[in-house]
């Protein structure tokens, strides 16, 4: 099994975890059999800059990744995820080393919106309830 964690910076397994997946500067790629480790791989997000609704799941997904585990997520890109069968954990803290071993324990077996993502929906919404459409 793939994982791929948002991280905030390159040092490996011990790699802080990044609170918003899109908006992270480096991915990282842990192989899992059981609980035994494999290959260990962190590639920059070619997306850091900037990026569209999608383009971030796509390149996970290219990445043959099974789940995606991250601090925080929006709706759009979770339901990305699952279009692409990619399972997603959020809430995730710390290291990756730490996210691994709760994840497998079932510590991490959730995908919730941020709250950004939730008070954007909200007022995306209520924008367009006042007959707003400039977004």
């Amino acid at each position: 099994m793939r994982l791929a964690f948002s991280i905030e910076d390159n040092n490996g397994l011990e790699s802080t975890i990044s609170h918003h997946f899109g908006r992270c500067p480096y991915f990282i790629l842990v192989d899992v059999d059981g609980e035994e480790i494999g290959e260990v791989l962190v590639i920059d997000n070619p997306y850091f800059a900037q990026h569209q609704p999608g383009m971030v799941p796509g390149f996970i997904h290219n990445q043959n990744a099974d789940v995606m585990i991250s601090g925080g997520m929006g709706r759009r890109a979770i339901a990305f995820f699952q279009e692409y069968g990619i399972d997603i954990a959020t809430g995730a803290t710390g290291t990756v080393k730490a996210a691994i071993d709760n994840y497998l324990r079932g510590n991490l077996n959730t995908a919730e919106p941020c709250r950004e993502s939730v008070k954007h929906a909200r007022q995306h919404h209520h924008s367009h309830d006042e007959g707003d459409m400039s977004e």
